[in-house]
């Protein structure tokens, strides 16, 4: 869990991104300026243990003063990051798992799945 809270700022970055752009600014510069924040960010990580304060560093840039991403930085929920993966997990189950477990001669009694 650690790990996913380390790295979960770098997967919001393409939501900053999309404020950015919405609020008037530049696709292009504004990329640059995230690839530039996460690399000092992962540096800072990879050397000196320091937290993934990747998105209050976008917040906090003035390319991106006009876009609201405060709001990203209080909406770092790992569910919001995952797409289908949930869906595709049950679906994989279903199609496949549920499938060979019933070919089985004597197919253990079925468990409970929580992902």
């Amino acid at each position: 869990r650690k790990h996913v809270l380390r790295e979960l700022p770098f997967m919001a970055t393409e939501r900053c991104l999309m404020l950015g752009v919405q609020a008037g600014g530049d696709r292009q510069a504004l990329h640059e300026v995230i690839r530039r924040h996460s690399m000092e960010v992962a540096r800072a990580m990879a050397e000196d243990d320091a937290p993934n304060d990747l998105i209050q560093r976008i917040a906090a840039d003035p390319a991106f003063r006009a876009a609201p991403i405060a709001d990203v930085a209080q909406d770092l929920d790992p569910g919001h990051y995952v797409g289908r993966a949930p869906e595709q997990v049950d679906d994989f189950l279903h199609d496949v798992v549920d499938p060979l477990l019933a070919r089985l001669p004597e197919a253990p009694p079925a468990a409970e799945v929580r992902v």
